[in-house]
């Protein structure tokens, strides 16, 4: 298994870590025999996974066992903790030295809470902080969710947001920043040359991996989007199976309709 120092090594601006995002053992296990020596969690399929909603802080336990599973396993993983866990800067930082006494390579945690607010950034700085004391050996992604968020503001206003509380992160002690959602690639490329830590993007429709490279980005995460794509594969194996395309029309469901399976969430 590779060493938190290796997997940060990784982040590589114009030259990134594609990071595929598992929800549980099995899709964890199906990527290391793919060759991925470094996976992720996503927040929202361990929550669906265990009929959770993601982003209201059900899935500490689900989240924490999955790691015990994975690295018992010998699989390096960077943990999604959604906003911590708990809004207590401690409870925080207690729970992620758990993890790294597991030994995963990372934690990603997030400023938006289950309502789709952002919370407040002295809060999330200090969430980063306690991290980052608990754990000093772990890759801290820090997540702002201005372009995640269903939120009012022009794009500019948005890219002001980001950027003010990814600044504020990496003061706090994050190794890298993380900015969900679709974003231009000329807002993608300020922000690598500005946050002044390694960028963390999603896969962005339409755009190749090539173009976010160029952009300076230094990861690149698949998110929800193998979950989702696993989950309307089952729609075509099943029409397959009845020799019919009636259901299996190959579309990847999105994610506000898995957010649904489980009565919502962030």
């Amino acid at each position: 298994m590779i060493t938190p120092a290796e997997f940060a090594s990784r982040h590589r601006p114009g030259n990134p870590l594609l990071l595929p995002n598992a929800w549980d053992g099995a899709s964890a296990r199906w990527l290391v025999a793919r060759g991925h020596d470094a996976i992720g969690t996503t927040s929202l399929g361990v929550a669906i996974a265990n009929g959770l909603r993601d982003g209201s802080g059900e899935a500490a336990d689900a989240t924490m066992r999955l790691a015990q599973d994975l690295t018992a396993a010998g699989i390096g993983v960077t943990v999604d903790i959604e906003s911590g866990f708990s809004d207590d800067p401690d409870e925080v930082g207690d729970y992620t030295r758990r993890l790294a006494e597991l030994g995963v390579l990372g934690v990603n945690v997030e400023d938006s809470d289950a309502s789709g607010s952002l919370i407040d950034p002295v809060l999330a700085a200090t969430k980063v902080a306690a991290i980052r004391a608990a754990a000093p050996e772990l890759f801290v992604n820090a997540r702002t969710d201005a372009f995640w968020i269903e939120a009012g503001g022009t794009v500019a206003e948005r890219e002001a947001t980001a950027f003010e509380r990814a600044r504020r992160y990496v003061r706090a002690g994050a190794s890298g920043v993380f900015v969900p959602g679709a974003l231009p690639l000329e807002v993608i490329a300020r922000l690598a040359s500005r946050v002044g830590a390694p960028l963390n993007v999603l896969v962005q429709p339409g755009v190749g991996f090539g173009e976010l490279a160029a952009c300076g980005v230094a990861r690149v995460s698949t998110g929800s989007l193998l979950l989702r794509a696993a989950l309307g594969a089952i729609d075509d194996a099943v029409a397959g199976a009845l020799g019919s395309r009636e259901h299996g029309d190959g579309e990847i469901p999105s994610y506000a309709d898995v957010v649904d399976l489980a009565g919502g969430g962030a």
